[in-house]
């Protein structure tokens, strides 16, 4: 993904090095990670009131284009099975 990267609605946050839902930080990689347990546009906008549709729409239209790469960052942030739903002492 180039520094210069944007589109309506979706910008590039050089810190986290992530594609974000411009004036929020929000990921792209948040919105496709619903997207991809099933979750429609509308659900999704039960999950993060704050967005419209043209964002969460934008969003996921920017995943199509990089899937793999978001893809690759889902995957690096998941919480390992053996600790999922475990609860800290």
């Amino acid at each position: 993904m180039e520094a210069t990267t944007q589109r309506a609605h979706i910008a590039f946050k050089p810190t986290t090095h992530e594609a974000i839902v411009t004036g929020t930080n929000i990921t792209v990689r948040a919105i496709a990670e619903w997207w991809k347990q099933g979750a429609q546009p509308e659900e999704i906008r039960l999950h993060i009131p704050h967005l419209t549709l043209a964002q969460i729409f934008g969003a996921l239209e920017y995943y199509q284009d990089h899937a793999a790469e978001i893809d690759r960052l889902i995957t690096a942030n998941a919480v390992p099975e053996n600790i999922s739903g475990s609860r800290l002492p």
